[in-house]
């Protein structure tokens, strides 16, 4: 599923494409919008709120989408459309007289008043990755469960907005401990500060984004995350991992290193 991260850089992409331009076309193909004609609407900016997209339009009007696990964009040069293969699974067209972005298989796709976004994003935490970045408050909200297992606060969207499951694990290898410690055996501000920069560092930086490491090379980008049943990089114990539970956001895929996590298992 793509990351705070992930999403912030496909803002920032859209909106160097289509900023400032008027949607010559602009259509909406699933059926609570099927009617709704954005054609003539100017895009003002793209801006982000953990994994949510906020395409603000003139009009007070804001596309909201969310990619979860199917979901992608498209940018296309001015004049050309995406393969037919591909036009039946594109659920909403944005062209204009230049550059057009198509977003394909899009399981969250809906319109607000941009005045009423609170609406949609309103459930989240802060996030690292906006201008109004709580670090006090992500804390708080962290804390309010003291027994949950760090992985699984990591994991809420309502505490942190923007960590998924590769960043969850990855911090809980930075910061040594086992993803089921108790939140409360967990020095909170230390672990956001580090959340909060490598998050930024991911987004901003070229070539960084989900290098935890430093190393770009193949195999070797994670700490933990994907690694299971190889060496850990730092120790060399064999990485291990455990299964999602189907319809638990709690109990994702989760990765560890015994020896450089200690707790519990």
């Amino acid at each position: 599923m793509p990351e705070g991260d992930t999403v912030y850089a496909l803002a920032r992409r859209l909106d160097a494409a289509l900023r400032d331009r008027v949607l010559t076309r602009g259509e909406l193909r699933v059926p609570a919008h099927a009617t709704d004609d954005l054609t003539g609407r100017t895009i003002q900016a793209h801006a982000t709120h953990g994994k949510h997209l906020l395409t603000r339009l003139s009009g007070d009007l804001t596309l909201h989408t969310h990619l979860r696990m199917s979901g992608s964009w498209t940018v296309s040069n001015t004049g050309r459309w995406l393969p037919r293969t591909v036009m039946p699974d594109v659920r909403v067209v944005l062209r204009t007289d230049g550059p057009a972005a198509y977003g394909v298989s899009l399981p969250v796709v809906d319109l607000v008043p941009t005045s009423r976004e609170v609406e949609v994003i309103g459930h989240l935490g802060p996030d690292p990755l906006r201008k109004d970045w709580d670090a006090a408050e992500a804390a708080s909200r962290l804390r309010a469960d003291p027994d949950r297992p760090l992985v699984a606060a990591l994991l809420d969207q309502r505490c942190v907005a923007g960590f998924g499951n590769l960043w969850a694990n990855e911090l809980c290898f930075l910061r040594g401990h086992s993803p089921w410690t108790p939140v409360s055996d967990v020095d909170v501000v230390a672990l956001l500060d580090l959340g909060a920069r490598a998050l930024r560092h991911s987004a901003t930086v070229a070539g960084a984004m989900q290098v935890t490491t430093g190393h770009r090379r193949k195999g070797d980008r994670h700490w933990v995350a994907g690694r299971a049943g190889r060496p850990c990089l730092r120790c060399g114990t064999a990485v291990r991992v455990i299964d999602e539970i189907p319809n638990d956001p709690e109990r994702r895929r989760t990765w560890w290193c015994p020896a450089c996590q200690p707790g519990p298992t």
